[in-house]
């Protein structure tokens, strides 16, 4: 494994990618820019529309997002030429991955020998599927892989290993000392590779909507319609996924058949002069969005004081386009629906409706039994130093990696089947998916506590013998129980809407891109006349498709879950159509507050 790129990243090739990061910013910053627009436009007509009551029946946790911080002794491969060491490392809180030389360093605060954010790696826990992995990578029909010189993966057979794997970084390769520890590290290393990945899906601050609207239709602009998972990360490591995919064959094709080494050791190589190319991008596109932060605060406040006084105008108009421009797309749209879509969303719906309903009934039984726990140490009279351990142990369930497992297996279980339903339209992105069935699952449990934990505080007092509050913690388990059986309802409801757009929305665009693009011409003038980029006549179309695709997802809604409560898919958690005089889908959705999914909170 000591094979190592023929040559670093020379001025020569750095001052190439810098050339390729600011022309994607410049090609991707118009589209940001108009979807921040619209982004502004779309708050403001909520903000002026009917204002219903918060539907959330929980407390909202305000402890996430996070991950339990994890830390011990691992091997570690490393070095030059790599050889197995020993390192402390550390999970922190926020998903960052530090290694030191020795626990004494991380103890004394010293600078770790190296760290990373954790998105887009995956665990590997088998170090037969990982060297297959290596041989994928750079693979060689002239040699036989088992006549190769050893190295010291193999020189070295590892027990119980841990293989972080990413598609244009260098990989990382520990070991554990045991079994336990190696399964109490992935599921560390997975939370925090779900946090880190989710951070601009859980936000509902405005601009990471935008944002995320942006990649798509920068995307959709180079003929890119299919849905994978670009979007995970925070905004400038989605910018360099973006770039990378679009680096990687003119890279493969120039650099890999000059890298030193055989089989696993190019293989290696190649990943460490993918992270070269990967850090250098990141470092210009962060350096590109810190650079356009300030225009962005600019923008945003002057489309607030542009777009508030004539939003009235601005939404009649575009209700007025949008009629017209429904007629224009109609037949080749239903069309597109009827010969495409209805045949698979009954199965895909089924599908996801029994992921979810899976694993909210794991994070049911878990509460229930955290609570029976609690209410047994109550009625035996234990000693308070214990049951104060035990209601510190409920409150940290929802960080408890080992014991959430039970519900986010519940996710995972049915990725492969919706991996091969979805990918019939395009839609790749299923490790995002998984993610925000995780996330929502996560939410709930840290709702409950809460909100149990709360109604708990407030009921018992002193005066109150063993049996009186065992009593009225009865009563507050039946409050918490029933809060959670209506919010866990109106999530499910949430995250199946939401999930159906994303797999279905961008198929529909992409099949109507050579008939319906050419009719929006007749309808730009009166767009334009508004001279507002809030307001552009591919957003109002976009809008016009999603609406006849809302139809099907409500109807199948109605059938999969029944007609009750219908109104708790909320426009601003479901991407319905955002204003009234637009808005025909048969089950028209209330204003409502709960948060968005997929999605819970950090700005971009």
């Amino acid at each position: 494994m000591g094979g190592r790129p023929s040559s670093p990243l020379d001025k020569q090739q750095q001052q190439h990618l810098k050339g390729q990061v600011d022309t994607l910013l410049r090609n991707f910053l118009p589209c940001y820019r108009g979807q921040l627009a619209a982004s502004v436009l779309r708050q403001i007509s909520r903000e002026l529309g009917p204002q219903e009551p918060a539907r959330c029946q929980l407390l909202h946790s305000k402890k996430l997002p996070r991950v339990r911080e994890h830390r011990g002794p691992l091997a570690q491969l490393r070095g030059h030429p790599p050889q197995w060491q020993p390192s402390f490392c550390v999970l922190r809180g926020d998903g960052r991955l530090e290694w030191f030389s020795h626990r004494e360093e991380y103890e004394n605060g010293d600078h770790p020998l190296g760290s990373t954010t954790l998105t887009g790696y995956t665990v590997l826990t088998s170090q037969r599927e990982y060297l297959c992995l290596l041989d994928a990578l750079c693979p060689d029909s002239s040699r036989d892989h088992t006549q190769e010189e050893p190295d010291p993966l193999l020189e070295m057979p590892v027990s119980f290993p841990l293989f972080l794997q990413h598609p244009f970084r260098q990989h990382l390769c520990f070991s554990a000392a045991t079994g336990e520890a190696q399964r109490a590290w992935r599921l560390a290393l997975q939370g925090g590779i779900r946090l880190r990945g989710t951070v601009l899906q859980r936000s509902q601050a405005p601009a990471a909507r935008a944002f995320l609207d942006a990649i798509r239709l920068y995307r959709q602009q180079h003929g890119q319609f299919s849905n994978d998972d670009v979007t995970l990360g925070s905004d400038a490591e989605v910018l360099t996924s973006v770039l990378m995919r679009e680096l990687l064959p003119a890279l493969r094709a120039q650099t890999l058949p000059g890298l030193r080494g055989d089989g696993r050791a190019r293989a290696w190589a190649w990943t460490k002069l993918l992270d070269a190319v990967h850090a250098a991008v990141l470092a210009g596109a962060s350096a590109g969005l810190r650079a356009f932060q300030p225009e962005k605060d600019e923008l945003l406040a002057a489309l607030e004081r542009t777009i508030r006084p004539d939003v009235d105008q601005m939404l009649r108009l575009r209700a007025r386009v949008a009629s017209r421009l429904k007629a224009e797309v109609q037949g080749p749209l239903e069309s597109c629906l009827r010969g495409k879509v209805d045949a698979q969303l009954p199965r895909i719906t089924q599908t996801l409706l029994s992921t979810v309903e899976a694993e909210l009934a794991a994070v049911r039984t878990l509460l229930t039994q955290g609570m029976d726990r609690l209410f047994r140490l109550l009625r035996g009279s234990s000693s308070s130093t214990q049951l104060r351990k035990e209601v510190y142990s409920f409150g940290e369930m929802p960080w408890d990696p080992e014991l959430m497992q039970i519900c986010y297996r519940e996710a995972k279980r049915s990725q492969g089947q919706l991996g091969q339903l979805a990918a019939l339209f395009g839609f790749f992105g299923t490790q995002s998916l998984v993610f925000g069935a995780q996330d929502l699952a996560q939410q709930l449990m840290a709702d409950a506590v809460t909100t149990f934990l709360q109604l708990a505080d407030q009921c018992l007092t002193t005066t109150l013998d063993c049996d009186q509050a065992t009593q009225q913690l009865e009563k507050v388990r039946g409050r918490m129980l029933k809060k959670f059986q209506s919010d866990s309802s109106s999530a499910r409801r949430r995250f199946i809407h939401s999930w159906l757009l994303c797999i279905f929305l961008p198929f529909v665009l992409g099949q109507l891109e050579s008939s319906c693009k050419a009719k929006l011409l007749k309808f730009e003038g009166d767009v334009l006349a508004v001279g507002s980029p809030a307001l552009t006549i591919e957003g109002i179309y976009e809008d016009v498709v999603r609406a006849f695709l809302l139809q099907r997802i409500n109807r199948e809604l109605k059938k999969a879950l029944g007609a009750r409560n219908m109104s708790c898919i909320l426009d601003d958690c479901s991407e319905e159509p955002w204003d009234q005089a637009e808005t025909d889908v048969e089950t028209e959705a209330p204003r409502g507050t709960c948060s968005r999914q997929p999605g819970p909170s950090t700005e971009v």
